[in-house]
């Protein structure tokens, strides 16, 4: 099943080329606050799914009609995996791995959507890379979950970009800008990638070039081990979203680019990237070191 957001935060299944909306089973309130509807239908997804099932049957609209939103606008937190891939490590001079670091957060208010643009911050010239990498949605409440019960706690799968700032300063700062996590176009249901999810190929382009493509059975922290680290250290919530690290081949974006993340069996979104007139700080004045 393919759950997603659209319109005025109403909630639909994806079928084909069409969205059915399911917004009064989800008891979801369109431009409700905080937006919450999704974590609420992904917490009673056992209990409402007989129902979802039954409406998905029915009539929808064509998506090139509606505009999508990203798919768990309000995540208690986004847990990210750095130097996930051991190509990246390389590409970036680095000697740890996301199995021996550990991971940082990224704000949920850096969430956005496949309709919307990837916008720049007025950095004084910085450079700004893409990084592809495929969202875990949690399912259920859950603390120390051991490698072997990691399914049980896993809603879905989403596509992924990590916007950053590169340079020295703390990671958080330079990945937390609003629309550096673009999450979409819809959250796949775990029932529906099973066991593949370790093994699914993950590609992004820009303006039409491939600039990374890989697969995530050459993670260095599989997706059960993630689970398990991030839930060691803190209780994971219906909604949170994990992402698993970028492959090599990260580069700079600019205004006026296109970029486009794919994930097969889960779907693929293209965004533009645009300059925007907000985030100037003293902090990033400076040149990266080595630049």
């Amino acid at each position: 099943m393919k759950l997603a957001r659209f319109g005025d935060d109403r909630i639909g299944i994806v079928r084909d080329d069409v969205i059915v909306d399911v917004t009064g089973i989800a008891g979801a309130v369109p431009g409700e606050w905080p937006p919450v509807a999704m974590n609420r239908l992904i917490a009673n997804f056992a209990e409402w799914r007989h129902k979802l099932e039954a409406a998905a049957r029915g009539q929808g609209v064509p998506l090139a009609r509606v505009r999508l939103l990203t798919p768990v606008p309000w995540p208690s937190k986004v847990v990210a995996y750095p130097v996930n891939y051991h190509e990246h490590g390389a590409e970036m001079h680095v000697g740890y791995r996301a199995n021996n670091q550990g991971f940082f957060l990224k704000p949920p208010s850096a969430v956005s959507g496949p309709s919307d643009p990837i916008v720049l911050p007025v950095n004084d010239g910085r450079r700004i890379d893409h990084e592809c990498e495929l969202a875990i949605v949690i399912g259920k409440q859950g603390r120390d979950i051991p490698r072997e019960a990691y399914r049980d706690y896993i809603f879905g799968y989403s596509c992924l970009i990590d916007a950053v700032i590169r340079g020295k300063e703390e990671r958080v700062a330079r990945k937390a800008f609003d629309t550096f996590c673009p999450v979409g176009p819809w959250v796949v249901t775990e029932d529906e990638i099973g066991d593949a999810a370790s093994q699914l190929q993950g590609t992004l382009w820009v303006n039409g070039e491939i600039k990374q493509d890989a697969n995530t059975r050459d993670l260095v922290l599989d997706i059960p081990g993630m689970i398990e680290m991030a839930s060691s250290v803190m209780t994971l919530y219906p909604g949170d979203i994990i992402a698993t690290g970028t492959p090599a081949g990260v580069g700079p974006i600019r205004p006026g680019d296109t970029v486009k993340i794919q994930f097969e069996r889960v779907g693929s979104m293209t965004l533009d990237v645009v300059q925007g007139d907000t985030g100037k700080h003293s902090i990033f004045a400076a040149p990266p070191e080595g630049a």
